[in-house]
This record gives C-alpha cells, sequence and structure tokens, in this order.
C-alpha cells in the first residue's frame, strides 16, 4: 500500500495532500504551519498511515529545506524534485488551476507515478544545499565587488585618473589589491605630486612596508612621473578625500567577503565524494569547481547525461513537423541559468590556456576553426564538458561504493 504525500512548500506554512493509488484521498488539501509542533504532528500522522509513506516536495530556494529535513531524521522517507519535473506532470484537465491545494494534490500524484524514481533526500543534500546558497552568495556579492570597483574607478577620473592601472598584483586572500589600497593614501593625484620625487619615494616605500606589498624604486618613478601630467577635477580638501575613502572602505570590505566565500567554498566543496575527480578536469581551479558542484549538485539523480545537459539549458533545440526540419534551432535554456555562467566561464578558461590534447578544448577548437559563431562553438563545448563530466563522475562514484562494499 503507497502513501504519496505531496507538500506545496511556502514560506511560512505548507500545503499538505496525502493520496493512494486509484484517486483514494487519504487527507484533502490542508495548510501545516512551519513551527515545530506542526510538523510533530504531521509526522506522527505519516507514521501512523498502513504501508509505505513517501513524501515529495519541491527544491524551490530554502523554504523547503527545513521541513525537508525534519521529515528525513524523522526516518521518513523524502524526496525533493525539480520543480519544472512537477509543472510539466499532465495535469489531465484543460482548466489551468495555480493554488497550494491544487499544487499539493498535483505532487502527491507526481510522486505515485514516479513512486520508484524518486530520489531520497539526505545529509548529503543539506552540504549541497549549504554549498549552493554560499555559491548564489558568491555570485551576489561579486557582482557588487564589480559595481563598487566601477564606481571607485569613475570618482578617480575626478581626483587621480589612471590610478587603477598603477599596479597589476593579484588580490590577496583577504580580499586587498594593491592599487585599491594605494589611493586610500594618495587619494588625489596632488598627494604625489606635491612632494619631490625622492620625498614621495622615501613616503611610499614606508606605505609599502605598512601594507604589506613588495616596494621597488623603479615603480616609484614611474607613478611620480604618470601623476605629473594628471588633471584633476575635484579639489584637494576633506569632502574628495572622504568620498574616495568611503569607496575604497566598501570596495574592501565586499572583496573581503567575497574571497571568504571563496575559500569557505572549496573547503566544503572538499568534504563531498566527487570533489577530486572534478578539480582534475582541465579549466576548473579551486573557484569553479565548487561553483560547478554546488550547481549541479549531486549528479546520480540525473537518469542520464542528457538529463543533466536538459538541466544545464544547452541541449540542442529541435523543431521538425512534417515536411519542415530545421537544421539551425537555439538552445532550449530552461535549465540553471547560475550552471550555464559557470559553463561559461570554464570554456572561456579553456580558450586563454589552450590545453592542447584536452578532449572538451579539441572539441571547442575544432568547432571554432570550422567558422562556428562564437555562441555555438561555445554552447557546443559546454555539452561536451558536462558529458565528460557525467561520464567520470559516476564512474568514479560507482568505484566508491564498490571499494565500500568490498
Amino acid at each position: 500500500m503507497m502513501n504519496a504525500v505531496g507538500i506545496d512548500v511556502s514560506k511560512r506554512k505548507s500545503t499538505v495532500t496525502i493520496r493512494r493509488p486509484g484517486d483514494e484521498i487519504i487527507l484533502d488539501p490542508v495548510d501545516i504551519p512551519h513551527t515545530r509542533s506542526a510538523i510533530d504532528e504531521l509526522i506522527g500522522q505519516i507514521k501512523s498511515l498502513n504501508g509505505e509513506s513517501r513524501v515529495c516536495l519541491e527544491c524551490t530556494g530554502r523554504y523547503y529545506e527545513p521541513i525537508a529535513s525534519s521529515l528525513s531524521d524523522a526516518g521518513i522517507f523524502v524526496s525533493a524534485v525539480n520543480p519544472l519535473l512537477i509543472s510539466m506532470f499532465g495535469d489531465e484537465s484543460l482548466h489551468a488551476v495555480k493554488t497550494d491545494k491544487a499544487d499539493s494534490s498535483k505532487i502527491a500524484r507526481f510522486a505515485l507515478a514516479r513512486w520508484t524514481k524518486l530520489p531520497q533526500y539526505g545529509h548529503m543534500d543539506e552540504t549541497r544545499n549549504q554549498l549552493k546558497t554560499m555559491n548564489r552568495q558568491f555570485g551576489f556579492y561579486t557582482d557588487r565587488k564589480t559595481a563598487m570597483k566601477n564606481n571607485l574607478i569613475a570618482l578617480l577620473d575626478q581626483t587621480y585618473p589612471g590610478a587603477n592601472s598603477f599596479f597589476d598584483s593579484p588580490t590577496r586572500d583577504d580580499g586587498h589589491q594593491k592599487w585599491v589600497d594605494f589611493v586610500y593614501t594618495y587619494w588625489h593625484v596632488d598627494r604625489v605630486r606635491g612632494m619631490s620625487l625622492n620625498a614621495f619615494t622615501r613616503d611610499y616605500q614606508k606605505w609599502c612596508k605598512r601594507a604589506g606589498y613588495n616596494f621597488s624604486p623603479s615603480k616609484a618613478e614611474k607613478v611620480y612621473e604618470a601623476s605629473s601630467d594628471l588633471i584633476a577635477v575635484f579639489p584637494k580638501d576633506d569632502t574628495t578625500k572622504l568620498l574616495i575613502r568611503q569607496a575604497v572602505t566598501a570596495l574592501n570590505a565586499v572583496s573581503s567577503a567575497v574571497e571568504t566565500l571563496r575559500m569557505k567554498m572549496n573547503q566544503t566543496a572538499a568534504t563531498l565524494p566527487e570533489y577530486p575527480v572534478v578539480m582534475a578536469m582541465r579549466g576548473v581551479g579551486p573557484s569553479l569547481g565548487p561553483q560547478l558542484i554546488a550547481e549541479i549538485g549531486d549528479v546520480t539523480r540525473f537518469e542520464k547525461r542528457g538529463s543533466l545537459i536538459a538541466f544545464a539549458g544547452v541541449d540542442p533545440g529541435k523543431d521538425d513537423s512534417g515536411d519542415r526540419n530545421r537544421k539551425s534551432v537555439s538552445t532550449s535554456k530552461k535549465g540553471s541559468p547560475h550552471l550555464r555562467k559557470t559553463l561559461f566561464q570554464i570554456m572561456e578558461g579553456l580558450i586563454q590556456t589552450s590545453p592542447v590534447g584536452d578532449p572538451v578544448y579539441d572539441f571547442l577548437n575544432k568547432k571554432r576553426s570550422q567558422g562556428k559563431p562564437y555562441y555555438v562553438y561555445m554552447t557546443a563545448g559546454m555539452n561536451k564538458f558536462l558529458r565528460i563530466y557525467y561520464g567520470r563522475v559516476n564512474e568514479y562514484l560507482a568505484q566508491l561504493e564498490e571499494g565500500k562494499e568490498s
């Protein structure tokens, strides 16, 4: 006897329906608040049912996690599925109804139809969800960092044009960059050219020592010479100083958050079983690797390679009907835009490093040499990458399982 518990999750409550085969309804749609007492009551009700019970809900946002983890910890089978699969599941009606009650009932029917194929939610999913949340925060702060950097450069155009190009030192682990810290101290061009070359060189040397940067007399001379012929729009006063230093402080704060998240994401991803095989792939590094793992999640939940490619939205489209057979159709783009962004960055990295002999790069370069448009060969490369990813990760996970059994 199968008891399918369909849960439509909202922010502060969930709507629950329990069904059995043959359109038998055990529990009509009812709202359950997200409180400990209400969830405990639901757990008791599910456990009191005769037969096997399975809970199915959509993995949308973060709202589903408290109820999913609570039910799972209570020993109940829980499956969190992609909402697109629920949406595509047949309604068997031309009348479109979109309510929490209708959705919970639909999810219960979906669970009955997919009973043996429902993926089980577990504690590993909690780690993956945490990693995915960090990746979304990482993207959020990265966008803010770009905006704040552009804002600072725009301000410097009024006080110290071109100061952002004086140094090309990489970002430090604490998020600081040399040119950003430089303009915090030398926030106006007159702060430099108001001194003699020797005086500036000595002052710059002291600053490098305090800030932890390398000192070069030739670099000091180049900065001084470049500053001597610049035009500043804003005066050298307290207001200008405040504007620049506020912009620098804000940029350093968000840069620090980005680097902290980058490090934490790598540490969290390293606890997942597929980490070593993913990190061994070309184009994947300590930043893009965790992002890739975060957005793909558990690869075993995809039945075949095509499912993963469709999830990413880089599957080639088809448009055949009767005598019409279009040969060029855009990709579906129905999947995760965050995953496509990560894949795109991996393809850009492969093009820049040109690792001849790597199957993905060779395939991508072949399409490029055939004169394919930019987005066509980039998408083809992403498709190829995911196929290899699916095969390697699944093979590696299967070997781990064999090792445990033996």
